[in-house]
């Protein structure tokens, strides 16, 4: 079976192997990204997906092949999460996710939701150093995964949304890297049942996914080998100039639109 041919179950007829070997060399890549700095990957994996693959379509198939990654990920990273963080974020991204697929996505609030969160994101990667970092306590991040799931499921990639509230010095990079893979794979879990629910078959696209999802782990273990030896002070340089691609692109979405 030719390349192409996993994409008709898509019905994305019409790409050359060429076109379709560039795609998986871009999930590589945006998951090594997200490996070494944390933060990024994930929405340059959706811009590039979405050069072809039509946004009712990506969002919930990134989604599928984000959770799969992620999953990888917080195997090699597993005893430097920080459950505390997690438990609270849990709940409040369900709920996010719950009531966003109820029917919440129907109100136009996208543009205003993507200015705020380029702007917490240019906060954090240009603020001076006498300013303090974002540190949210453990209970606070149930209310940012509120945020989260209710986002997760209008925009597709959420480590933007998460990446600012992990540049803290009193995190290990190890741990920011298992802790907030944890969070995403939580969200991008969610978005199975909510897709479901909405109408979206899975299995039309199955092909398609673990394709991705292949390209996604080898880009995932690469990382996690580099991560295992990057200084704390590289990574969190490395985290803030992926934010800056990622705040960069939420301006040209902007704009563009």
């Amino acid at each position: 079976m030719e390349l192409a041919e996993l994409f008709y179950l898509t019905n994305l007829t019409g790409l050359t192997n060429l076109t379709i070997l560039l795609l998986l060399l871009a999930c590589a890549v945006s998951a090594f990204i997200s490996t070494v700095t944390g933060g990024a990957g994930g929405i340059l994996m959706f811009a590039a997906l979405n050069v072809v693959i039509p946004l009712r379509l990506l969002v919930p198939i990134h989604g599928v092949v984000q959770f799969i990654n992620n999953i990888a990920r917080i195997y090699y990273v597993r005893q430097h999460i920080r459950w505390t963080f997690c438990i609270p974020f849990f709940i409040g991204c369900t709920a996010g996710a719950l009531l966003m697929t109820l029917g919440l996505a129907r109100l136009d609030w996208q543009e205003v939701s993507l200015a705020l969160l380029a702007g917490l994101i240019f906060y954090t990667v240009f603020k001076p150093k006498r300013l303090p970092e974002i540190r949210l306590t453990p209970r606070q991040y149930g209310w940012l995964g509120l945020v989260t799931g209710s986002f997760g499921i209008l925009a597709g990639a959420v480590d933007p949304l998460l990446a600012p509230f992990f540049v803290r010095r009193d995190l290990s990079p190890q741990e920011v890297v298992a802790t907030k893979s944890v969070m995403q794979a939580w969200c991008h879990a969610l978005k199975v049942p909510a897709f479901i629910y909405l109408g979206f078959t899975f299995s039309d696209h199955l092909g398609l996914i673990l394709l991705l999802a292949v390209a996604a782990l080898v880009g995932t273990r690469i990382g996690v080998t580099l991560l295992n030896r990057l200084d704390g002070e590289v990574f969190f340089k490395l985290m803030r100039a992926a934010l800056l691609l990622a705040g960069l692109r939420l301006v040209y979405q902007l704009t563009a639109g």
